[in-house]
């Protein structure tokens, strides 16, 4: 005999010390998620899908020592960047459903951060799924203020094709060209720009100072993402997973750089040495190489 479902409503809220844009990025973002998902360290969460768009779905696994995996499928049904989201959730195992969700989440902007109210309405088939929700996702949700608190964003709006600037990041000619601050220029040591492949190289800033770094490509998404993760010199310590998206906007494009720094005193520091501002001339400099690669050729004096 099936037991018959159990309802219950539960509320969550956190204060987060990160604007609503980056709290957005890290509540919705696949990769982000899968950093923070799990409660504890004795969990592993394993996406197998992810598609972050109103009707796409997630798949995971949720993995702990001596007990069976928990399948969670997750579907987006409102998407409002960046303060609403409307998501369903169905835990599974071993074939049979434990509970069904409505996840309801608010970010509102605060002086200093911002604040995340959850609502769950959750219908539980199993006796202790509504104590373990809110042990698990109370948790999870501790994991996600921690991440965005050390979690950078930054946005351009560059007036060029979706393919011009995803060329102009992925062509081992190109980007050696535009990347670094104003006055910065880049020496080459090695770089493959594939996914699995990897750049070492100098950036040498406007006083000769020479500041070594390693960058390690882990996932490209044609047209739409790059992720890598940074390392102070080739083969050193890594400082930031980092990713970059591409959105196209009729002949416009919108680029989004996200630095997940390793610790939260890397954070601070590298917003102590204005890494915001320096990241923005940066992706100012994109926006001018490709630019100038689009501009016409002017014909010579006395020519048509």
């Amino acid at each position: 005999m099936t037991a018959p479902a159990r309802f219950s409503t539960l509320a969550f809220e956190r204060k987060v010390a990160a604007p609503p844009a980056t709290l957005w990025q890290a509540w919705t973002d696949p990769s982000m998620r899968a950093m923070w998902a799990a409660p504890s360290a004795e969990v592993t969460v394993d996406f197998l899908q992810a598609d972050t768009r109103v009707g796409g779905r997630e798949i995971s696994l949720c993995r702990a020592k001596g007990q069976p995996d928990i399948r969670c499928e997750v579907g987006w049904l409102l998407l409002a960047p960046p303060r609403h989201s409307v998501n369903y959730e169905v835990l599974q195992s071993g074939g049979h459903t434990l509970s069904t969700a409505l996840v309801t989440a608010e970010i509102a902007p605060e002086a200093d951060g911002s604040r995340l109210r959850v609502t769950v309405q959750l219908s539980s088939a199993a006796e202790d799924m509504e104590t373990g929700y809110r042990q698990g996702f109370g948790a999870g949700l501790d994991n996600l203020a921690r991440l965005s608190g050390r979690t950078m964003v930054l946005e351009r709006d560059i007036a060029a094709p979706l393919g011009t600037v995803w060329a102009a990041w992925t062509d081992p000619a190109a980007l050696p060209e535009w990347w670094g601050p104003n006055g910065f220029s880049c020496r080459t040591t090695r770089i493959d720009l594939r996914e699995g492949g990897e750049w070492v190289f100098d950036m040498i800033g406007p006083d000769g100072t020479v500041y070594p770094n390693h960058h390690r490509y882990t996932r490209h998404v044609p047209l739409a993402r790059i992720d890598y993760t940074l390392h102070w010199g080739e083969n050193g310590p890594k400082h930031a997973d980092a990713s970059v998206r591409f959105e196209d906007h009729g002949g416009r494009t919108t680029v989004t750089l996200t630095m997940i720094f390793a610790t939260a005193a890397e954070y601070d520091a590298a917003k102590g040495f204005g890494a915001v501002e320096l990241g923005q001339e940066t992706l100012g400099k994109l926006a001018a190489y490709v630019g100038a690669s689009r501009a016409p050729v002017a014909a010579p004096e006395g020519k048509a």
